[in-house]
């Protein structure tokens, strides 16, 4: 089948041609979530011809995604939608090359996801996440393509584009809370609409035409068919390298674990209980293999500890030996594990046991 029928209605385009058509061939576009935003944007990128397109979500498929998930069938439900959508496209589309990544976009893996790709669309519903595209997107110099959904209100901007503002120049505050779409509501033809858009401002950024969204929001409502499109500034503090980028997304997790699991180890001799608290709390535990050192003396006494022992480490509620862990954790320790809810916690267990 000749490659020019498929495309020949845009390729007549005289902002398109043969020379536009090339450069679709050649792009590379990674999607961030195969919900209702993806399932917008993915066919329209697939059927321009966008040559590679990467698609992330860890999600399945469920009955309640389907009245705004279009591209998904009844039969799809249980399944992997980062799978389905990639089946999807490379049959509306054969000749593009579909890359499906079956996991949760994190800081372990979107730098690497992301050097892959030319440009990034952000179609998810979660604040923190949008947040981590951002930076990650600074960090590989790639531009992030942004869209949100709240009820019959959407929005539409392009961040980091040519070195414009970014998505934290807009919103600075990480801690905002919002709703997703299954807390808030929302009706499919909203997604379809500002996917749709965001679709757009993908295929103008790879032909170089039109004017893109950099530095502007457009805000839309279905309901009253109104949108507008707002100014804002980049803000020359929203610098973010690999390294910073590694440094906050990438610290050690602190691994809780509770008293109950363990029981059984209590009077193991190759376990150590780490008691982290000062020396005139109560109530005291008095475990057969129990160590005492208090917070603020532990990096002094450190080498009181073996590196190769299983290390659980407690106090009054949990709250400091979390922070013991992970001071053991950067000292190389690799055992070791927080008591959640702390003394108060295992003793309350421990008086269950002795009744």
């Amino acid at each position: 089948m000749n490659s020019n029928n498929r495309y020949n209605r845009q390729i007549i385009l005289p902002e398109i041609g043969a020379e536009g058509q090339q450069k679709l061939s050649k792009s590379k576009v990674l999607v961030i979530g195969a919900g209702g935003l993806g399932a917008a944007i993915l066919p329209y990128l697939a059927s321009a011809g966008v040559g590679k397109i990467g698609i992330v979500d860890d999600d399945i498929v469920e009955i309640s995604n389907l009245h705004r998930q279009v591209i998904y069938k009844t039969s799809a439900v249980g399944k992997s939608k980062a799978e389905e959508a990639k089946l999807m496209i490379s049959e509306l589309n054969p000749e593009i090359e579909v890359d499906s990544f079956s996991e949760k976009l994190s800081g372990k893996n979107a730098i690497s996801l992301f050097e892959k790709y030319d440009i990034i669309v952000d179609a998810t519903d979660n604040i923190s996440i949008k947040y981590l595209i951002n930076d990650a997107c600074l960090a590989t110099n790639k531009p992030m393509v942004y869209g949100s959904i709240f009820r019959f209100q959407g929005q539409v901007s392009v961040f980091n584009y040519q070195n414009g503002p970014t998505y934290r120049c807009l919103y600075p505050d990480e801690n905002a809370n919002a709703l997703n779409c299954e807390d808030a509501g929302v009706i499919g033809i909203s997604v379809g609409i500002i996917g749709m858009l965001q679709a757009n401002e993908v295929l103008k950024m790879i032909l170089g035409i039109g004017e893109v969204l950099s530095g502007k929001i457009l805000v839309y409502n279905i309901l009253k068919n109104e949108q507008q499109k707002f100014d804002f500034d980049k803000n020359n503090l929203q610098k973010i390298s690999r390294e910073t980028f590694e440094e906050k997304y990438n610290k050690t997790e602190i691994e809780e674990i509770s008293f109950e699991s363990i029981l059984e180890e209590i009077n193991k001799d190759e376990v150590l209980f780490l008691d982290v608290r000062n020396e005139d709390e109560l109530p005291k535990m008095g475990l057969k293999n129990q160590v005492h050192i208090p917070l603020m003396h532990l990096e002094n006494e450190i080498d009181k500890l073996d590196k190769n022992q299983e290390i659980y480490i407690f106090c009054q509620s949990g709250i400091r030996s979390k922070i013991a862990t992970e001071l053991l954790q950067k000292h190389q320790f690799k055992n070791v594990k927080s008591i959640a809810g702390g003394v108060l916690a295992m003793k309350q267990l421990v008086e269950k046991i002795k009744v």
